[in-house]
């Protein structure tokens, strides 16, 4: 598995331990130079915003990945993690729904998460 497909594995497993729901990665190598790969979940709230991002910090950071950049503050809806190869969103329901990267990145490939395992 290739160091940003486990950097993908490692995000969306940190944001399943705390309950991120509808966790979508999206390979973007083909349509963008930003980034291989956007990892996206949803959050019921800003506290749970807050544990994801921290568990996917603290979860990448046992790996040796370190973000770049966090973008959003902890409480806000919307955090990106920019992991250079790997961009991590994790948004409220209604911020995802509202700003909705699914769509606009539609020229990548969905994966299936179990394809990460």
């Amino acid at each position: 598995m290739s160091k940003e497909l486990e950097m993908a594995r490692l995000a969306c497993k940190a944001l399943d331990e705390k309950k991120g729901k509808d966790i979508k990665v999206i390979d973007i190598r083909e349509v963008s130079v930003i980034a291989d790969y956007f990892v996206i979940a949803s959050a019921s709230n800003a506290n749970q915003v807050e544990a994801m991002v921290d568990n996917v910090e603290e979860v990448l950071g046992k790996a040796g990945f370190e973000p770049k950049q966090i973008e959003g503050s902890r409480n806000s809806n919307w955090v990106l993690m920019d992991y250079e190869d790997v961009i991590v969103h994790v948004f409220d329901e209604e911020n995802r729904l509202f700003y909705d990267l699914e769509r606009i990145w539609r020229d990548g490939k969905v994966m299936d998460t179990s394809e990460l395992e």
